[in-house]
Parts: structure tokens; sequence; C-alpha cells
């Protein structure tokens, strides 16, 4: 039986962690689901090790999200069997990663997640419902009064009432179900002025997705899977703006579009206490073992590994041929079977056809690790998804509020009602409206609280991808600790609307009614705005 609960979160991302953690320590009964059995969404599910701003050891994260990754990181010293220096590090990486200063196994961020929703859960505030999916939502008088969900593995299905609703789903589907207003897409430029946006609005140019996996690599063993059946297709697939076969190791660099060459070197020599992660001067992308590996041999005990593992979210794994929102649930389907079978394409042909260092072919050694991803197959539980519905907010945040051409390195748009802080360079991958990369400097900007209030609905909150951005603006938007950040003040704001009887309008609107707001996530350790940094 299914408690009745003051707040209903449905999707368990990180923002639904975020949000159901902010609610629970206000003292609010919650309702946490998601429709897979791991929680964690883009961090754990997906595969994805966290994409942060150059600053995140110092500053312009959340003190809860700070908890987290210090959570992983006592993970690793607690249970790894780390080098005597590795494990003074203040600041490990535990996989030596160049995407972020803290790459880390999924399994490792759903332990500690887990963890951190644990006391909630034994003192009976928050249940949590794995397994479910959203299949129907009631409104009335712009209010949202229920949710009901399904039980993936045997079709049962639960209705849940609520007296706030948060979406916190990876695509904003409860967006859709409960006619809330919504965007899909791209926006045209005449709506906002964007300089990067197209023409005409285009609600099927969305992101591509990607399938995530891990490997290691074993050599002089073989491990090579079966040909995938659509590997031929893959194998000869040559997009108009890529400088040669989407299988190779030559692609464009994101920010200029000039064809780069990839290395590929497992297992490499180099002291992964050496690695430096700082986006703002290197993307380092162009090293592929290095740029998201998750484990390094080389920071342990020598002979407790004899593998690095690395997470495989490349150039040649983005998939884009179909958009996975707003065509119909076939056409989303669709689009994450073959999104699969790319993915199990780049695996075979970096086993069987890959250029080595050496002049040979293959890296027959690479090994799937289903242990890594919690899967049969070796792939992620969920694809990687980059771009949602979002809501027709009271703010929508627009490329003239962050791009760094439009307003200079020490600018962009301070709000009134900021409500947290996050700083990524606009960066789309290529879409399935057929761009490439739109992968542009940004400024360090603020997050407002009327991005997360619909115009209409009065008890629906977004809480991750689903706030009031655009297409292009999504692109900075949507990384890990924005996310959290967003969940957490979703979270937050349903919490503070129960035990104050306000609505979340209310709040954004009046100046005292905010300001009383604002002073909860001050002290929950909610930065909300920047010191003096500049853009890059």
């Amino acid at each position: 039986m299914i408690p009745e609960a003051d707040i209903l979160i449905v999707g368990g991302g990180l923002g639904g962690v975020a949000a159901a953690l902010a609610a629970c320590r206000a003292g609010r009964s919650v309702v946490l689901t998601e429709e897979i059995d791991w929680i964690g969404g883009q961090l754990t599910s997906q595969a994805v090790p966290p994409d942060e701003h150059p600053w995140v050891e110092q500053f312009g994260a959340t003190a809860s999200y700070r908890q987290l990754r210090e959570g992983i990181r006592q993970f690793y010293r607690q249970w790894y069997p780390l080098r005597a220096e590795a494990l003074a590090l203040t600041d490990l990486n535990p996989g030596a990663g160049r995407v972020s200063k803290l790459c880390h196994e999924p399994r490792v961020a759903l332990a500690v997640l887990e963890a951190m929703l644990a006391p909630h859960r034994a003192a009976g505030r928050l249940t949590v419902l794995t397994d479910h999916r959203p299949v129907a939502a009631e409104s009335d008088n712009d209010v949202v009064r229920s949710v009901t969900l399904e039980h993936r593995p045997d079709g049962h299905r639960v209705t849940v009432p609520a007296r706030y609703v948060i979406d916190a789903t990876e695509t904003g589907e409860l967006l859709e179900l409960a006619g809330v207003e919504h965007v899909c897409g791209a926006e045209a430029r005449s709506e906002y002025d964007e300089p990067h946006a197209p023409d005409r609005a285009e609600p099927l140019n969305q992101q591509g997705i990607t399938v995530c996996f891990a490997l290691s690599h074993h050599e002089g063993e073989d491990h090579t899977v079966d040909r995938p059946a659509d590997y031929g297709f893959w194998r000869a697939y040559r997009p108009d703006f890529w400088p040669g076969p989407l299988l190779g190791f030559q692609a464009p660099d994101p920010r200029s579009l000039e064809p780069v060459p990839r290395t590929f070197v497992p297992n490499p020599d180099l002291d992964p206490l050496a690695v430096s992660a700082d986006q703002s001067a290197d993307a380092g992308d162009k090293e592929l073992w290095g740029f998201r590996r998750i484990l390094a041999r080389r920071l342990h005990s020598p002979g407790a590994f004899d593998s690095d593992i690395t997470l495989v979210n490349w150039p040649l794994n983005d998939y884009w041929l179909k958009p996975l929102i707003g065509a119909g649930a076939e056409t989303g389907a669709q689009a994450v079977a073959e999104a699969r079978q790319l993915s199990l394409s780049v695996l075979y042909w970096l086993q069987t056809e890959a250029p080595r260092p050496d002049g040979g072919t293959g890296f027959p050694g690479l090994r799937l690790r289903p242990d890594v991803t919690g899967t049969a197959d070796g792939l992620a539980k969920a694809p990687y998804v980059r771009e949602s519905r979002r809501i027709k907010a009271v703010t929508t945040v627009t490329e003239r509020d962050v791009a760094i051409d439009l307003v200079g390195p020490y600018g962009g748009t301070k709000y009134r009602d900021s409500v947290g802080i996050g700083s990524y360079r606009i960066d789309l991958h290529p879409s399935t409206g057929g761009d490439s990369y739109i992968d542009v400097g940004s400024v360090p900007f603020e997050i407002p609280l009327g991005a997360l209030v619909p115009r209409r609905v009065r008890n629906l909150l977004p809480a991750g991808k689903n706030i009031g951005t655009t297409h292009i603006t999504n692109g900075c938007y949507r990384l890990h600790p924005v996310e959290w950040n967003v969940g957490e003040v979703a979270g937050a704001l349903a919490a503070h609307c129960v035990a104050e009887d306000v609505e979340p309008h209310q709040v954004q609107g009046e100046d005292k009614r905010f300001e009383e707001f604002a002073r909860l996530l001050d002290r929950a350790g909610v930065q909300r705005h920047w010191p003096d940094v500049r853009g890059y």
C-alpha cells in the first residue's frame, strides 16, 4: 500500500533524488518513483561521470551536492586498495578521467545516493518505488491531483495523490501527461532572438542520445562480441558534417568544427596522478581512453586491477537519426534500439577494425563490463538523454542571458530570484535536425526561480532538464550539478509551499515571500550567486 504523501516526485535521477532529500529534510512525506531499478539517472543508470565546471572543488555547487561528491570519494578511500599517495588526496579523482575532477563507477554513486536516502526511508518519510513509470495524470483547475504509475515487471497500476507533484523524469514526460504547457526541440530565432536558433521552430530537432558502455582491456585475450545486426549500416555511415565515417578516430572538434584525430591507447603507462581535469584549459576529449576513465588501475596497489575501466561516451556513439520525444512512442523506442545498435557497432569496430598504434587493426582484448553497468548485455541501463521537454515558464533563460560573445566574460543576467548557480559551455551535440555541434563559450550563470515555475499550473514543478531554458541554453543547464541544484530547489519549494500554505507563483513573484524562501536555501547551503569568475 502506498502511503499518502505531501509531495510526489516522478523520476529518480539526480534531480529527483535531490528533490526528495530537500523535501524530507523539511519534514514532508515523499513518494519518489523511478522507471528502472536504479536511482541516479545520468550518474548511474545512464553511466555518465559528472560533467562539472573548473571551480567545483572550491565553490559553485550546493552543500548537498558536495556531500554526494565527498561520499563517492570516501567510498573509494574506505573500500578500494588505493596507493598511499592517492589515499591522501582531498581531491581524489578515482578514474583519473579528463572530463571531470571526479570520475567514478556508476555503482559507487548508486551506493552513496542510496545511503543519503536511507535515514529518510527508515523514518518513514520517504517511499521509493523503482520500476514504476508514469502512465496518466489527473488534473483540474490548474492543479495536478494525482499520477498513475505502472509497475513495469507485472503491469500493476497504482494512483498516487499528492499536494505537490515534481516532474524529475529524464524526458519531461509528466508535462505531457498532465497537460502542462511545454516545448520540444528548437525554438525559432524570432522567438527569443537567439543567434544559434534556427529560422523556424523545429520541435523534432533535439540533441542526440548516447547509449554508453564500460570497457576494460586485456591484451592477449579475445572478447570480441557477435557482429551486430546493424553493423553494415553503421560501418558505412558518414554524416554530411563529419570528416569521414562515423566509426573512425577522426571527428569534428566541437568548438571549431575542424577535423581532429582522436587517439586510443588502452591502459596507458601515464601516472594517473599526473592527469589534470580542467575543461576551461583543455576539453580533454582527444585521448579517448582517458577522457571518461572511471577506474585507474595505477591509483591502486600493484596487481589489484589488471586493467583500467573506461566509459564510452564519445563522438562515435552519439545517435541522432530519430528523435527520442515528440514523434510518438514507437519512434522513441526505435531511436533507443538504433542507438544501442550503434554502440554495439562501435564496440565491434574497436575489437575488429580500429587502427592500432603498432600498425595492426582491432583490439580483441576489449571486454564489455556488464558488472559495471548492471545489465546483461553490458550497455547502460538507459540512454544518456541530453534534452527534455521544457516547461513554458515564468522566466525563460535564453542565449542572450549566458553566451560569452553576447554578454562578455564577466556578464550574464543577474536574477532577483536566483536560487542557484552553474557553469558550462553551451554544448549541443549533433541533433536530429541535422545540425553539427554547437559549442560556444558561456558565462557562469544563475538559476532563476521563475524558470522552475510553469506559467499556468499551480502545483507541478520541474526538477531537471525540463526547466524554462531553450534548445540552446539547455546546452549549458543540463549537466549534473545544475540538475541536482534544480531538483534540490524544487523539493525545498514544494515543502515550503506545503508548510506555509502558499503557491510557487507567490513565492517567485512577491519579494517578501521570495526572501523568506531564499533564507531557507541559504541555510541549506544552496549558493545563489557567483564570486568574481570569468566565463570560458
